[in-house]
């Protein structure tokens, strides 16, 4: 029947922070956005990004859903979303980001079950992101720009595959393949002044610039790949040695 009962206000005492956190609608948008970008007054983007990464390899297969540091994730139609959803007696609540299409959503019910406020936001993503695509950030000049990384960037080879190196913000570097499909990654720089892949198939991997006795750069290695300078370098630090006579047409 369509009939209400009022919840009592209950204290959770010790699981109080399990569900006793009462925010609003507009307040939990500024959290989303906060889970997309981060805020270096509270976490850095690289933290952050922790809380967005799989705490566990997702299952074979398709995944559907799973955890990050603190946060739920889920597969809905293609798209990855980020967030939480949360209940208390009287009160459902769902929270989700997409952070590829730069879109949040948040959905409040005064019940204690009954609709899927959750799926309810998630699908709040979805039409938004498919009736009103992102808009490219406008393209902004590096602040200023080194040198010696700058030198490092254009086209890298492995093997006879060509990939593009760009230098990013804060001296992040980006490697991605030319042409066709294939494996790249961002990533962020280290202290010890090598890179740590963020995302894509070089997640997690080390990249470092490999330099002769001179100090001029030998190739890259990144998680024990090679990328040179040309296709199969001879001055390269190639595994396996490169033959001596170079590329050639078939011998008659």
């Amino acid at each position: 029947a369509d009939a209400m009962l009022p919840e009592p206000a209950e204290d959770l005492g010790l699981m109080a922070p399990a569900g006793q956190l009462w925010s609003t609608a507009a307040d939990l948008c500024r959290f989303a956005v906060f889970l997309a970008e981060g805020d270096e007054k509270v976490l850095s983007a690289a933290s952050v990004q922790e809380l967005r990464t799989p705490s566990v390899p997702p299952e074979a297969g398709q995944w559907d859903g799973g955890y990050g540091l603190g946060t739920q994730l889920a597969r809905r139609g293609g798209r990855t979303l980020v967030g939480h959803t949360g209940s208390l007696p009287g009160f459902l609540a769902g929270l989700w980001v997409c952070v590829e299409d730069g879109v949040a959503a948040v959905a409040l019910a005064n019940v204690t079950s009954g609709p899927l406020v959750g799926a309810v936001a998630a699908d709040l993503v979805s039409i938004v992101a498919d009736a009103e695509p992102r808009i490219p950030e406008p393209w902004r000049p590096l602040p200023e720009v080194d040198q010696e990384l700058l030198a490092l960037t254009g086209p890298w080879y492995w093997g006879a595959n060509t990939f593009g190196l760009k230098l990013a913000a804060d001296r992040g570097l980006e490697l991605h393949p030319l042409r066709g499909n294939g494996r790249g990654s961002r990533f962020v720089v280290q202290p010890d002044g090598s890179w740590k892949g963020l995302d894509g198939y070089y997640v997690g991997e080390t990249l470092r610039v490999m330099r002769r006795p001179d100090g001029s750069v030998s190739h890259l290695d990144l998680g024990s790949f090679v990328f040179t300078r040309e296709p199969y370098d001879p001055e390269g630090d190639v595994p396996g040695g490169v033959d001596k006579e170079g590329w050639r047409g078939l011998p008659s």
